[in-house]
C-alpha cells in the first residue's frame, strides 16, 4: 500500500508522546508500505532539516506544513464559531487544507492514515479508505482538567470537554479504521460502537532504552515535557505534597525533574533537592543516574511512555491507578500503585530504603514491559486491518 500519513506535529525530536508514536508507527509501516509523510508544523523552533534527515529512510515523500501565528488564531476563531473543538481549528485552515488536498492528489495514496482528531478535519471527508488514531480520550482528558482546574480556566475546559465528546462521537463513522492506545482510554470514547476501536499499545525501543550502569545522583526521578499540562500537574503534586512527606524520612532524597521546555511553574520548584533539569540530549542520562521513577499522574489519559522507558531501563517505578489503568502491570508486582500523596510517599520510601524490595519491583518491571511492549507487534495489528479495509 501506499500510505499517506498526515500528523499534527513533526515527529522528531521524540520529546512528546504523540510525536514518539507516529515516528515509531512510520517506521514500522515503512518496513512493507511505501509512506508519504504530511506533517504541520506550528513551531518555528522546529529544525526541520535535522527531522527530515531522521525520517528520511523511512518516507519516499516529506513534506512540512508551517502554521503561522495568525493562521492558528483565525482557525481558533473559526473552530469557536462553528462550534468545534479549539484543538481542532488550532490545526485547521483553508491554506494548509489546500495543501493537504493537492498532496493527496500527486501522490495518489491508498490509505489516508491521520494522528489524532486535530487532523481528522482534513480527511474525514475523502472518498479514500481512512484510519484515525484516536490515541487518546481527549475529552475525558480535558473533563479532568475542568475537575481540577481554577475558577477562571473551568467554563473553559468545560467547553472544550463539551465540543470534544460531541466530536469524538461525531468522527466515529467517517473512518474505516480506528485506533487508541488503551482500553481504558477506548471506555471513553463516546460512540456506541467504541469496541470497533483497536487497541494499539505503543511499545519501547528495548535496544536503545536499556539498563545503564552509570553513578546515582538522584533517588527520585520524573521526566517528561513539562509544558504539557499533566506533567506540570504532577510536578505541583510532587513537590507540594508527596516530597515533603518522604523528607520526613529521608530528609536528604532529591529528585530529578527532567525534561523539555519546562514551564514556569515546574521551574519554581526547584532547589537543592528538586532539581529541574530541562532539555537533555539523552533522557536515559535522568533515567540510569536515579534510583526510583515515578508518575504520580492526576490528569491526562493515554499511556505513560515515561514509564515504559523507566521500567525497560530497570528502574522501579511508582504510579497512579489512572496511569496503570492504561499500562496494565500488576500492582505490588511490577509496578507499585498509590492513589493519594500519603500512599505514593510510602512507595517511595519503601524503595529507597529496602533494596530487596527495589530490585523484586524492578526486575519484575523490566520484564512486563519487554514481554507485552512492542512497536512492531502492535503497529501489525494495525497494518493488517488497513490491509483488510484496502482489499
Amino acid at each position: 500500500m501506499k500510505i499517506f500519513v498526515l500528523l499534527p506535529r513533526i515527529p522528531y525530536p521524540l520529546e512528546k508522546g504523540d510525536k514518539l508514536r507516529a515516528y515509531n508507527q512510520v517506521k514500522q509501516l515503512a518496513k512493507r508500505h511505501e509512506v508519504v509523510l504530511c506533517a504541520l508544523n506550528d513551531d518555528p523552533k522546529v529544525d526541520e532539516q535535522r527531522a527530515f534527515q531522521a525520517l528520511q529512510p523511512y518516507c519516499s515523500s516529506i513534506n512540512f506544513i508551517k502554521l503561522g501565528k495568525l493562521q492558528i488564531l483565525m482557525g481558533l476563531l473559526r473552530a469557536f464559531l462553528k462550534g468545534l473543538p479549539l484543538q481542532c481549528g488550532y490545526f485547521h485552515n483553508p491554506k494548509a487544507a489546500r495543501q493537504v488536498d493537492e498532496l493527496i492528489e500527486r501522490h495518489k495514496p491508498d490509505m489516508l492514515f491521520g494522528q489524532l482528531l486535530r487532523v481528522a478535519e482534513y480527511l474525514r471527508h475523502k472518498d479514500l479508505p481512512k484510519t484515525l488514531d484516536y490515541q487518546d480520550a481527549f475529552s475525558a482528558g480535558m473533563k479532568r482538567r475542568h475537575d481540577i482546574g481554577s475558577w477562571l480556566m473551568k467554563p473553559i475546559y468545560g467547553m472544550e470537554y463539551r465540543r470534544l465528546s460531541r466530536y469524538e462521537k461525531a468522527i466515529f463513522d467517517d473512518f474505516d479504521v480506528k485506533t487508541i492506545i488503551s482500553k481504558p482510554d477506548r471506555d471513553l470514547i463516546p460512540h456506541p460502537k467504541r469496541d470497533e476501536i483497536l487497541i494499539i499499545p505503543n511499545g519501547v525501543d528495548h535496544d536503545f532504552f536499556k539498563p545503564m550502569e552509570r553513578e546515582k545522583r538522584y533517588d527520585i526521578v520524573f521526566t517528561g515535557n513539562m509544558s504539557y499540562a499533566p506533567n506540570v500537574n504532577a510536578v505541583d503534586y510532587l513537590a507540594n505534597d508527596i516530597l515533603p512527606k518522604v523528607w520526613q524520612r529521608i530528609p536528604e532524597a532529591k529528585m530529578y525533574i527532567a525534561g523539555a521546555s519546562p514551564d514556569p511553574r515546574v521551574k519554581k520548584v526547584g532547589s537543592d533537592r528538586i532539581i529541574v533539569s530541562g532539555w537533555l540530549d539523552d533522557i536515559r542520562d535522568a533515567y540510569a543516574q536515579s534510583r526510583v521513577f515515578i508518575a504520580p499522574m492526576r490528569i491526562g489519559t493515554g499511556l505513560q511512555n515515561k514509564l515504559l522507558e523507566a521500567m525497560s531501563m530497570g528502574l522501579p517505578a511508582i504510579t497512579t491507578p489512572l496511569a496503570n489503568g492504561s499500562l496494565g502491570a500488576q500492582p505490588g508486582k511490577e509496578i507499585l500503585v498509590g492513589s493519594n500523596a500519603d500512599e505514593l510517599a510510602q512507595h517511595i520510601i519503601t524503595l529507597l530504603t529496602d533494596p530487596t524490595k527495589a530490585s523484586q519491583i524492578a526486575q519484575a518491571g523490566f520484564d512486563f514491559t519487554n514481554r507485552v511492549y512492542d512497536w512492531g507487534k502492535s503497529t501489525e495489528i494495525m497494518e493488517n486491518a488497513m490491509t483488510t479495509v484496502n482489499n
